[in-house]
C-alpha cells in the first residue's frame, strides 16, 4: 500500500507541476527542484503566452481551480493574510469559487448510509435527491425530520466521497512543496509558504469533521441565549456525524435580497460581530452575503447565520489587546493604533520604535482623518499590518481573522447603508468592554488568580529546593552554557574570586602570626595556612576541568 500511495502521489506532484508550467511559473518550478532529474523544467508554449497576456494573481488563482478542492482552499486563505500576501493577488484569490458539478445522487446516498449505519428511508421523512449547493467539499439536500411525531424541515450536508483521501495527499504535497520553496527560492519566505500551508492544515482537517461545525453551532446559540436578533441553526445529533451534517431549515432570504430596513440589519450585524470578537473571543470568521439568512419578517427582520466551519478564536490577553486598538481607532488616536498594534504582534528582532510609530501613525492617519462616512476599516487594517509587517512584526493569525471578519460585516453593511461607521456603532461596545475590564469583580478576580500562583509556587518551592540540594549531594548537579561570552566571564569572575580567597587568607594568617604566643601555635597556624592553599587550589583545578 505504502508503495501505491508513494505511485500515486509522484503522480499527482508531476500534475501540479505541469500545472504550474503551463499557467507561467515552470521558473519556480525548476528552482525548487520539483521536476525530474537531469531536466529543467520550464514554462510551456500556454505558460510563456499567458504570463504575457494576465496578472500573476490571475495566473495562481487559475492554477487553484484547476488543481482542485485543496488548492481551492488554501487560496481562500490565503486570500485572508493581507500580511504576507500582496493586495493584487488578495483580489485574485477572493474571487475564488469552490462550485462544482454536484455528485450523483447514489454516491450521497451511500455517504450517509454509511456514515450514519442506517438507510436514508430510517433516518430521514423526506429526502430531496436534487442537490441545493455543491461545493468543493460538501454538498446540501433539502430534507425533512421527524421529531416527536412533527415533520421539521432541514439541509443536510454530506461530505462528498473520497475528499478526505485527496485533501490528506495534497497536504503531506504541499508541506513538502512549502518547505522546498522557502529553502530553494528565499525570496518566497516573504509570502511565509510554510506558514499559510500550516494553516491550510489546522482549518481544512477542522472543516472535514462536521461535529466540529456543529459544536460550534452550539455554542453561537448559546453565546446569544436571549438576543432576539440573532439565530443559529439547530443541529440534529440523532442525524449528524463526522461526514453529515443536519441542521435547521433558515426559510428566508439573503441578507443581500431583503426588502428590509437596510440600516437595522447593518447595524444589527455589527453588533453581533462585535459581541463575538470582543465579549466572546469566539466569532464567525466568513460571514460573507452567502452565510447571512435574514429571518422574520421586514418590519422585525433576524439575521440568521449558517455554515460555523471556519471559527477564530482569540484569548482575553488578545482580546484586551484588540480592543485597545479599536478605541485607539474610534478616538483617531494614531499613536495609540501604533502602540496597541505593537502589543498584539511579536517582534522577530529589534524593533525602532521612534520610526515605527511614525510609520504605522501616518498609515492610520491616511484613514481616520477622513469624513465619517469615507473611512475604509478593511483598507487600513491591510495597511497597518503590512507597515508593521516591514520592522519585523508577526502578526498572530487569529487577529487577521478579526480583520477579515470586520471587512466582510463592513462591506456587507455598507451595501445595505452607505453611511454605516463601523467605529462609530462599535464604540459605545468598545467603552462598555473597556469599563467591565476595570471593574472591581475583574480586577479581584484577576488579583485572586495571581494569590493562588503565588500561593502554588509558594507550595512547590520547598520541594524543588531539595531536589537540587539531593542532586548537589550526590554530583548530579550540572551546569551548562551555551554562550561562550558568558563562560569566559564566569571563568575570569572565578578566577578573581579565587585570588580574593587566597590574599585574605594570606593576610589574616599573616595578623595572626604577628601576635601569636609561642613558636609552637606559629607552626600550626602555617600548616592550617598551607591546607587552605591546597584546597583553594584543588576548587579551582576542580572549577577548571568542570569548565
Amino acid at each position: 500500500m505504502s508503495v501505491l500511495s508513494a505511485v500515486r502521489d509522484l503522480g499527482r506532484l508531476r500534475e501540479i507541476t505541469a500545472v504550474l508550467a503551463r499557467h507561467g511559473f515552470g521558473e519556480i518550478v525548476a528552482r525548487a527542484g520539483f521536476g525530474k532529474r537531469g531536466e529543467q523544467p520550464k514554462d510551456d508554449e500556454a505558460g510563456e503566452k499567458e504570463k504575457t497576456r494576465i496578472s500573476r494573481g490571475e495566473r495562481i488563482r487559475l492554477v487553484a481551480q484547476e488543481l482542485g478542492p485543496s488548492f481551492v482552499k488554501l487560496g481562500q486563505i490565503a486570500s485572508t493574510r493581507t500580511d504576507v500576501v500582496p493586495p493584487d493577488i488578495i483580489a485574485e484569490l477572493k474571487k475564488l469559487q469552490d462550485d462544482v458539478p454536484p455528485v450523483a445522487f447514489a454516491e450521497i446516498a451511500r455517504q450517509i448510509e454509511e456514515s450514519l449505519g442506517a438507510p436514508i428511508a430510517d433516518v430521514f421523512a423526506r429526502f430531496d435527491e436534487k442537490p441545493l449547493a455543491s461545493a468543493s467539499i460538501g454538498q446540501v439536500h433539502r430534507a425533512a425530520l421527524n421529531v416527536d411525531g412533527e415533520l421539521v424541515e432541514v439541509v443536510v450536508k454530506v461530505q462528498r466521497p473520497g475528499v478526505g483521501a485527496i485533501v490528506a495527499r495534497d497536504l503531506d504535497l504541499l508541506h513538502m512543496m512549502a518547505a522546498a520553496l522557502e529553502r530553494a527560492v528565499p525570496e518566497t519566505k516573504l509570502y511565509s509558504p510554510v506558514g499559510l500551508v500550516n494553516q491550510f492544515d489546522r482549518s481544512i482537517t477542522s472543516e472535514l469533521n462536521f461535529l466540529v461545525e456543529a459544536d460550534h453551532c452550539e455554542r453561537f446559540a448559546q453565546n446569544f441565549e436571549g438576543h432576539a436578533e440573532v439565530r443559529f441553526p439547530k443541529i440534529y445529533r440523532q442525524a449528524s456525524s463526522r461526514h453529515v451534517l443536519t441542521q435547521e431549515f433558515f426559510p428566508g432570504k439573503k441578507i443581500t435580497e431583503t426588502k428590509a430596513d437596510g440600516k437595522k440589519i447593518a447595524k444589527a450585524s455589527v453588533a453581533v460581530i462585535i459581541k463575538m470578537i470582543f465579549e466572546d473571543g469566539f466569532f464567525h470568521a466568513d460571514p460573507h452575503p452567502g452565510n447571512v439568512i435574514i429571518l422574520g419578517t421586514d418590519e422585525d427582520p433576524v439575521i440568521g447565520l449558517i455554515d460555523t466551519g471556519m471559527v477564530g478564536r482569540l484569548s482575553p490577553e488578545l482580546r484586551d489587546r484588540t480592543i485597545d486598538l479599536m478605541i485607539a481607532a474610534a478616538r483617531k488616536d494614531t499613536l495609540g493604533v501604533a502602540d496597541a498594534l505593537y502589543s498584539i504582534a511579536r517582534p522577530t528582532k529589534k524593533v525602532d520604535m521612534r520610526e515605527y510609530r511614525a510609520h504605522v501613525a501616518s498609515l492610520a492617519d491616511n484613514y481616520l482623518g477622513r469624513p465619517l462616512g469615507e473611512m475604509d476599516l478593511s483598507a487600513m487594517i491591510r495597511d497597518i499590518v503590512q507597515g508593521a509587517m516591514k520592522f519585523g512584526l508577526e502578526i498572530p493569525t487569529d487577529f487577521l481573522l478579526v480583520g477579515k471578519a470586520l471587512m466582510t460585516v463592513e462591506g456587507v453593511g455598507k451595501q445595505l447603508d452607505p453611511t454605516l461607521d463601523v467605529f462609530a456603532e462599535g464604540q459605545p461596545y468598545f467603552m462598555e468592554l473597556v469599563r467591565k475590564r476595570y471593574s472591581p469583580e475583574r480586577i479581584g478576580m484577576e488579583l485572586w488568580r495571581g494569590v493562588e500562583q503565588v500561593s502554588r509556587a509558594s507550595g512547590d518551592l520547598p520541594l524543588a529546593l531539595r531536589e537540587v540540594l539531593d542532586d548537589l549531594r550526590t554530583g548530579r548537579l550540572t551546569l551548562q552554557m551555551s554562550n561562550a561570552t558568558i563562560t569566559h566571564n564566569i571563568d575570569r569572575g572565578g578566577r578573581r574570586i579565587f585570588s580574593g580567597l587566597v590574599a585574605s587568607s594570606l593576610f589574616l594568617a599573616g595578623a595572626y602570626l604577628l601576635r601569636a604566643p609561642s613558636s609552637e601555635t606559629r607552626g600550626w597556624v602555617l600548616i592550617a595556612l598551607g591546607a587552605i592553599v591546597c584546597v583553594l587550589h584543588w576548587l579551582r583545578d576542580a572549577i577548571s576541568k568542570a569548565r
